[in-house]
Order: structure tokens, then sequence, then C-alpha cells
């Protein structure tokens, strides 16, 4: 099928120069339109609970998706005219910047941060920056008071009274356009006021999800710097191993071309790309390179050698006179038909495995589930039909000494072949499998210390002395509630937070036992001000600083408490406890919402005096149907967002591997069909794949949204190697050669290709090491680790399992 297959396209090959040349003009033009697609809600699991509860109170709470300015003055001192002039410019700014909710930009210049104190009459108060304000010693003195009165030093303003922060949240549309904010503009126009704003008196410091795009898209930019030197180091080491132009030039030629078309094909279909997913372009270049490099090395085999093994020429000592060259066509036709099933089944295991990323419900993993399928689906056509029909118009130079210098180079003993043709040997084979065991169980322990979330504090997909993670690290040590923050939403009926009693000491309660779990900061909550409150309608007393029972007492205490304080909603039915975390790193938030649901339970029935029927004394449940009086509903902030996808990834990690794993088998299962056979490609996929989780538990990488898909990207390009080995091997063993021999031809013909197809890889990718993204050198070094080791299985591990699973046959084979 495949020999008439090779027959009609070859046929037709100036027509399919044409299709591809006329495509690739057209999707050259859409990669061009292709835009930046950044987006907050693209990173959230919003089918989780947790997301619910955000997406339920995103409009009176604020989601996470803000962004924090703040203005420091570098001698210390914040009580000078300049400073405030230039502090309330900079709230001005900020208030104007396109796609902030104006209504929750809060700043000590903005009407919403006020003041209460406890006078002889009861309570004043009034805005913390006077209507009258005018900068003199006595009005700074003023404000200063102010500022204590409020609370607000730790939040807006820096506890030693350095520097003050505006807050505010964006929305996902832009309000005066309605269309999808651009995050980008955003963070250009923060930094236009940084720009603006910084100079030898004053330092600008900028925070939030909107700076992150920013800065990784700035880093991004950089990237193509990465992939032309990944471009050239490809291109030498091609030239090295094929040592011809032509069949250096054409596997790039159409590795590129699939990159072209899979961005135009997104742009066509309406997809932009994201920055955390930029590197899915080059993954799909290298994938290209890697199945080139079969290809090439496949066609020059026969096209020298008439199809036959240098090698086996040798060893059956036919002489290189009796062997005759084929034409350039006849050798395309010959290797098109030879790889087309290993090439196919190779990436349709990638295709698919990267398509079960779909199950995820992220975006961003979904949208980087499309990229790379669309990608490696485009190889099948490029690498597998257009490389073989260019090659069939290349003309080789001195083909004669080439074959000459091939057929003596396969006379001569080569001790790095030699080494790994003895892994088929019975009692080397054996070792191997023990050993891979041994450090699959290693690997399998030590992959136990993964964390899921982000292993260190600040952002991790920038670098440690980022200016951005620079600027958190500054934020967090100066104004001491810090960035990190979970909402607990206390949900009730109407008018609870002055009609019931049980509900605000049940909040109070949740709350004080929420202060007291490692990694907490401070606890703010609704119960908290009223106790205050109260205790400032008695003279201050701290006696009196409890929740009132009376209700008419603690509606007094609440009367002035706006909705724009972020404690509670307009009809009081939801009172948000905010829950400031030391950092987000995953143990920390492991421990918050861990101890929040040991509460729930306990604090609502406990604390409201709800028992099961039958227990004398402590009331009813609700009547079927009926509301409970009290839910604790996680979770809000940006620490709650974290929370949530960090379960989303620990639930999705282990059945997405099985899903690749799945397409993988049976995949193999009906190219090959042979079990045996197809457990000899993936046990080496699965060994390699736990390595590289305890490789990242070694590094301090944590499982992610970014780097979740990242095994998943490995393994599908790692199965390749084992594929293409395998496919060989079995052919010449399906010819009647011995194991040991069927492996030494394989490695001979087949061997250096994968090997130089794996550093070639593995060098590019390395390169990324120097940039300043961080989670693309992470990436970098996860990558390359699993090229290298993917390879090293394909090479030793497989054939010691061939030997072990397979060699029975040959047994029976020969008694027969």
């Amino acid at each position: 099928m495949t020999r008439r297959m090779a027959d009609f396209i070859f046929s037709v090959r100036p027509l399919i120069l044409l299709v591809f040349l006329l495509g690739t003009a057209a999707m050259l033009f859409y990669t061009l339109q292709l835009r930046v697609d950044a987006g907050f809600k693209k990173q959230l699991p919003l089918e989780h609970e947790y997301m619910q509860t955000f997406l339920d109170y995103e409009r009176e709470f604020g989601g996470a998706n803000r962004i924090m300015v703040a203005l420091m003055a570098r001698d210390g001192e914040m009580f000078t005219p300049e400073f405030f002039r230039a502090f309330e410019e900079v709230s001005d700014r900020v208030f104007f910047v396109p796609g902030v909710d104006r209504a929750s930009v809060r700043s000590i210049f903005t009407p919403n941060v006020r003041f209460v104190e406890v006078v002889e009459d009861g309570f004043a108060g009034g805005n913390v920056i006077p209507a009258d304000f005018s900068p003199s010693e006595e009005m700074f003195e003023t404000v200063r008071s102010n500022i204590i009165k409020s609370g607000e030093v730790g939040r807006l303003v820096a506890e030693d009274f350095s520097g003050a922060m505006v807050w505010a949240n964006l929305l996902e549309e832009d309000p005066s356009t309605g269309e999808t904010l651009d995050y980008q503009d955003v963070a250009e126009r923060l930094e236009g006021i940084r720009a603006e704003f910084e100079n030898e008196n004053h330092s600008v410091h900028i925070i939030g999800f909107a700076k992150i795009v920013g800065d990784v898209a700035d880093g991004a930019r950089g990237v193509v710097l990465y992939f032309g030197v990944a471009f050239l180091i490809t291109a030498a080491l091609l030239l090295l191993y094929s040592h011809s132009i032509w069949l250096t030039v054409l596997p790039l030629v159409c590795s590129v071309t699939a990159v072209v078309w899979q961005l135009g094909l997104l742009s066509l279909l309406g997809f932009g790309i994201d920055p955390m997913n930029i590197l899915t372009p080059f993954l799909v270049f290298a994938i290209g390179v890697s199945h080139g490099v079969q290809m090439i090395s496949g066609w020059n085999a026969e096209k020298l050698f008439g199809g036959h093994s240098p090698i086996g020429l040798v060893q059956e000592g036919i002489p290189l006179e009796d062997v005759k060259t084929v034409s350039s066509l006849e050798a395309s036709k010959a290797v098109f038909a030879r790889l087309l099933a290993p090439g196919a089944i190779a990436l349709l295991s990638d295709t698919i495995g990267f398509l079960t990323i779909l199950l995820i419900n992220i975006q961003i993993i979904q949208e980087l589930a499309i990229t790379a399928s669309i990608g490696v689906a485009v190889i099948i056509f490029t690498n597998l039909l257009l490389l073989p029909v260019l090659l069939s118009y290349v003309r080789l130079r001195n083909e004669d000494k080439k074959r000459e210098k091939q057929y003596a180079a396969s006379q001569k003993p080569s001790l790095i072949w030699d080494f790994m043709a003895r892994f088929t040997h019975r009692g080397v084979a054996v070792v191997a499998v023990v050993v891979g065991v041994v450090v699959f169980a290693g690997a399998w322990v030590k992959s136990q210390d993964m964390k899921i979330g982000d292993s260190e504090p600040g952002v991790p997909e920038l670098r440690e002395d980022a200016r951005y993670n620079r600027d958190a690290r500054l934020i967090a040590d100066r104004f001491s509630l810090g960035t990190d923050v979970i909402s607990i939403i206390a949900q009730t009926h109407t008018g609870a937070c002055t009609e019931s009693y049980d509900v605000m000491r049940a909040i109070d309660r949740f709350a004080w036992h929420m202060r007291n779990v490692e990694g907490v900061q401070q606890v703010i909550t609704l119960p908290m001000v009223a106790k205050m409150v109260a205790a400032g309608w008695n003279e201050g007393n701290l006696r009196w600083q409890v929740l009132p029972r009376n209700p008419y007492i603690l509606r007094q205490s609440l009367q002035n408490i706006e909705t724009d304080s972020g404690l509670l909603n307009s009809d009081c039915s939801a009172m948000p406890v905010m829950v400031f975390t030391e950092d987000h790193r995953a143990e920390t938030i492991d421990r918050v919402v861990n101890r929040a649901h040991e509460l729930q339970e306990e604090v609502e029935v406990e604390a409201l005096g709800y028992q099961p029927p039958g227990e004398a004394g402590h009331g009813h449940w609700p009547e079927e149907g009926d509301a409970p009086p009290l839910v604790f509903r996680l979770a809000t902030g940006n620490v709650g967002v974290m929370a949530a996808t960090n379960q989303e990834v620990a639930k999705a990690q282990t059945p997405m591997l099985l899903y690749v794993y799945a397409a993988i088998v049976v995949l193999c299962l009906i190219t090959f069909r042979t079990v045996l056979g197809t457990l000899c490609i993936v046990l080496p996929l699965v060994l390699v794949s736990y390595l590289a989780y305890s490789l990242m538990a070694f590094m301090g990488i944590g499982l992610k949204v970014n780097t979740l898909p990242v095994v998943a990207l490995g393994v599908g390009i790692g199965v390749d190697y084992g594929i293409y080995i395998f496919s060989r091997m079995k052919s010449f063993i399906d010819a009647g050669v011995s194991l040991d021999n069927a492996y030494y031809r394989t490695l001979r013909l087949t061997g250096r290709a994968v090997f130089y197809t794996a550093v070639t890889l593995a060098v590019g990718v390395g390169t990324w090491l120097f940039s300043d993204l961080k989670f693309q050198a992470d990436m970098g070094v996860l990558l390359g680790f699993m090229f290298i080791f993917n390879m090293i299985g394909a090479m030793l591990l497989l054939p010691a399992l061939a030997r072990v699973l397979l060699g029975w046959k040959e047994k029976a084979r020969s008694r027969s």
C-alpha cells in the first residue's frame, strides 16, 4: 500500500511542491497577523469550586487580578512636599490606566480610604488626606496621625513610613471599549509611570499579573534570538552528520515550514499565542528536525546502497561493486514507503498525546495542546511528504567516494557501537533491566518530593534578580501584609452581620484559628472591626473589645462600615475572611487551605449549635432544602486562585500521563502488532518520565500550569527514538537476522541518526539556559534532559528489554 502511495505521490511532484509553496505563502501571511493573547482567567480552572466562589463574588470583593504600585522615598522619609506631590500624581495615573476598575482604586489620596477615632462625643472620622491639605509640617503630622488611625500602616503605607502604595483591580474587558484587556499595553503604561516618577529621590515598584505578563512578553522577545542560535547550532550539527549542504538545508526548511504552518493555522482559527506558550513552536521545530534526520539517513542508505545496510553487506561478504546506486527519485520513493508507517505512528502518538492535555480544564493548557497538536500534525505532511519529494530532486556530488567511505567505515570496528550492541546479550540485558528497575524505584521515591505549585517565593517564571521579583521582595518587606491573600467568603443570610451574634462569633472564631496557622501574617474580618468599634464606643477600654450580643449595639458598631472596605457586601449576606500569607509557596498554601477545610464543618456546625436530630440541647438541623445558616466558601484572592490551580494540576497529573501513554500503546499495537514489542518501546519512556519528575524535585521546579505539559511533550518527542529503532530492528529480525545482529545493524544504520538528533535537540534547547525567563531556562534543562535520556533509554534499555521479553521467540524460530 505504501509503495502504491509512493508511486502516486511522486508522479505529481510538481503539483505537491506548488501546493506547499502557495500554502506556505498564505500561512506566512496569517502568521504575521498572529497576536499575543494573554489573559488572567485563561490560567484559572474555572470549573473548580474555588473559582465558582471567585466568579460569584468577583464584582463585590474584587478578584485576584490586582496591580500594586508603590512609590518609595530613597531617604526613607515620605513626609515631604515632593513625595506627596509625586504620589498624588501616581494615584491619578493608575486611576486612569485602561482596564482598571476605578471603584477599586485605593490609596491614601482616594476618598474610600478613611480613618475613624474615638472622641469625647463618640467617633470622628474623615479622609486620610484632608480636603484642605497643603504641604506643611503641621499638616504632615495630621496626615501621619490619620494614617495610623485608619489602620492602613503596613497595607497602603509602609510600616516605616518610607513610602505608600496604590491598589487597583483590573477587569478582563476594557470598560471603555468592551474589548479584551491588552495586558501588555497595561504593563507598558505602568512602566511609563515608573519611568516618569523614578528618580534620585524616589523609586517605583510595581507588581501584579499584568506586570508579570509584560515582563514575560519582554523576555519572550529574546526567544527569537535563542531560536536563531539553536537554528545555527542545528544546522552545523546536521552538516557535520550529513556532509552535504542539501541534506542539511532541506530538513531545516521543512521544519521551519511546519512552524510557519502551525502559527498561520493558529491565526486562521482565531487563536493568539500566549507568552507562556511561546516555546511551543520551537518544540515543533525540534520534532521536525528529529524526523528530518531519520529521513535523510534512510534516503542516504537507499541512494548509495540500494536500501541495503553497509554493515549488512560487510557481514554477508557482498562486494561494493555488486551493489548499485539508485536514482534520487527511486531512493525517495523507497524511503517514503519504509518510513511512512513508523514516522506517522510516532507523529500520531505525539499528536494524540498532546490532544489528551485538552482534558485539563485550564484554558492556557488547552491552548498549548491545540498549538502543539497542530504543529505536530503539520510535520506529518512537511517531513514525511514534502521532504522526500524535495530529496527526489537532490543530486549528490562524489557519490562513489561517499559510498566507498561509508562502506570502509562499516568494515572498521567501532567501540561505541560494539559496546551498545552488547545490551542484547543475555547477561548484560538482565543487568540493564535490573538497573532500570532500581533507578525507576529511586526516581519514583524522589519524585514524591516534587511540589505541586510554586516551590520558591516570588514569580518563578522570572529570574530571582528580575526587577519584578526585586519589587515583590521590597513590598513584602516594607508592607507587613504582603501581597499574597486568600479570602474565604462567609456566606450567610441577609443582614446576618447585624442580626446574628452566632454568625459573627463563628466568623470570628474561624478567623482566630486561621490567624494561628504557620505562614499566616494577619487575618482581617468584619467581626474584628466590630470589636474595635465596640471598644471605641466605651472610651477605648479593651474590656469592651468584644462582639456585642445585642443586635442594636452590633448594628451601631457596624453602621459606618462601607461595602468598599471589602469586609461585607451590600446586604451583609457575605463577609470575607481575608487571610494574608507570608508567601505563595506550595506548602504555605496547603497548610492554609487544609486548615480552612478542617474548620469549615467544625465552625459552621458546632459554633452555631446545630447537631443531628436526637442530640438534646443542641437545636436541630435545618429542614431539607433550607440553606445552611453559615457556609465558608473557599476562595478568592491570588492565593485562592493558586490553591485551585494547584489542586487541578495535582488531579490532572496522573491521568494526563496515562492518556499520553495509552495513545502511544494503542498506536504501537496497531502498527507492530506485538504487546511485548510495545512494552520495549514504552517502558524506557516511563522511566525517563519519573526521572524528569525527580529532577524537578531536585532543582526545586514546581509542577504547575507552565510545567505540567512539559513531561507530556518530552514523552511525545522521546517516543520517536524508540519507534524508529524498534521498527528497523524488527525489519531485520523479520528478514531472518538474529536479535543480536539485527540490533547491531540497526545501530550502525539508525543509531547514529538517533544519537545526532538527541544531541542536536539538547544543545538547541540548552541555549535557553541563558534566557531572561527562568521558566524558559527550566524548560531547557528538562527538555534537554528528556531528549538525552530518552535516547539513552531507546539505545540501551530497549534492546535489553527486547532480549528479555522477545528472546524466547528467537529460540522458538531457531528450533523450528
